[in-house]
């Protein structure tokens, strides 16, 4: 994974995102998985950004979300391009369920956990603030409960 200076030919967001940082920077992210030692090495060579850093990405899929996500450091923009998704935001142990088509988009406020779940092929775009940010599998405790304490299971 490598930040590179400015792309003068077409990018993929699906497969390169861009990382947008302080003095408008916009930089493609080379190699970009999501891999923990990837992650790891893109928090470090944008941690100078801070909370400002915000990465921009596409995503296609069908089907419920494996994860719960969580940007403690800023707002995530969600826009729905095609298809249907619904976005479900865990605050403080109440469920609020957002159903997107093309051309909606909601904003996931920092600090709150949520999932998305695709009805169908879709396609989404994200722009993210990345520092700090937590991933938790769907099923076990709910995002709101700390590991180890007991809690209702969720279902993918």
């Amino acid at each position: 994974m490598r930040i590179s200076d400015h792309e003068r030919d077409a990018m993929d967001l699906r497969t390169t995102p861009v990382h947008l940082g302080l003095g408008s920077r916009a930089n493609p992210v080379e190699g970009f998985t999501w891999d923990p030692e990837v992650l790891q090495a893109y928090s470090a060579a944008v941690v100078a950004d801070g909370a400002e850093g915000r990465m921009v990405m596409m995503f296609d899929g069908d089907g419920p979300g494996d994860h719960w996500e969580n940007h403690p450091a800023g707002d995530e923009l969600v826009v729905c391009l095609s298809g249907s998704v619904t976005v479900t935001r865990d605050i403080d142990g109440v469920r609020d369920r957002v159903l997107l088509g093309p051309g909606e988009a909601t904003i996931n406020p920092a600090g709150v956990w949520h999932a998305v779940d695709m009805e169908g092929p879709t396609s989404l775009l994200s722009i993210t603030a990345t520092l700090g940010t937590e991933h938790r599998p769907r099923t076990g405790p709910r995002p709101t409960e700390r590991v180890g304490t007991p809690g209702p299971q969720e279902a993918p």
